[in-house]
């Protein structure tokens, strides 16, 4: 058996992951689930999500609904509190330097910053926020992870990037001088967050009851670091109806 909680593992909150990490194996084995001592850092992040011995683990929604769906189990999907958000949901913020005055449109004209194009927050979301304001991005530059394209932009190696507005502001707490050189521009239309998933066929319910109880038995520091807010419960539905976009090579090769 397998868990891992890879999205928001920043170095900086590692023990307070782990603390919450405790918290859920407890709670699941009180649900008379088995679950590991420890959380699973030790390989690709992709790598335990169809392993059929997974308890828990955490994807991005681009790859749940393109490429996991039908292969594991969907089990809820935190809430990160954040403003003007329906829970259980994130946005995008469109980053440029701080002493860069131009506009979106000028912007695109440059290079976009992206972790990578199975990225619901720093490439599907930034496809379609450009296209619905009738553009698209020019050239590319593919960074591996937001914080890296977050420095990118800050060094000039990049002119803009999308970021997950949860990342953004975990970064903004935990590591104040990587933002301090950004602005945002302007901000995604929300999708729903990134969820929590099981190995296929294994019974969410108590797992998400474990995740929740959880949750209410983190302190207030720890629930803070980790920006947690509580558990919602966003329909699978939801995740298959966000549109994808091509991935980065092909999209190049279409514009």
């Amino acid at each position: 058996m397998i868990a891992t909680l890879p999205m928001y593992d920043l170095p900086e909150i590692v023990p307070a992951t782990d603390r919450y990490w405790a918290l859920i194996r407890d709670a699941l084995r009180d649900h008379g689930i088995a679950a590991p001592d420890a959380l699973d850092r030790s390989g690709p992040v992709h790598a335990p999500w169809t392993d059929p011995g997974l308890i828990l683990s955490q994807t991005c929604g681009m790859p749940f609904r393109t490429r996991l769906t039908g292969r594991v189990t969907l089990v809820a999907t935190p809430d990160f509190g954040l403003t003007d958000v329906p829970q259980g949901h994130y946005v995008s913020r469109l980053i440029a330097r701080a002493d860069d005055p131009r506009g979106l449109a000028e912007l695109v004209e440059g290079t976009m910053a992206y972790n990578n194009s199975d990225s619901q927050s720093g490439w599907s979301a930034a496809v379609f926020h450009l296209a619905a304001a009738g553009l698209s991005p020019r050239d590319l530059a593919e960074t591996g992870g937001h914080a890296a394209s977050l420095r990118a932009v800050a060094e000039g190696r990049a002119d803009y990037a999308f970021c997950d507005a949860v990342t953004f502001a975990l970064l903004e707490r935990h590591r104040p001088a990587a933002v301090t050189r950004l602005r945002t521009v302007a901000v995604t239309e929300p999708t729903p967050g990134l969820p929590y998933i099981t190995a296929l066929g294994r019974d969410p319910a108590p797992i998400r009851a474990a995740l929740a109880d959880a949750v209410r038995a983190l302190d207030a520091t720890d629930r803070g670091a980790l920006m947690l807010n509580g558990i919602a419960d966003i329909p699978e539905s939801a995740y298959l109806a966000v549109p994808t976009p091509p991935f980065a090579d092909q999209f190049v090769r279409e514009h």
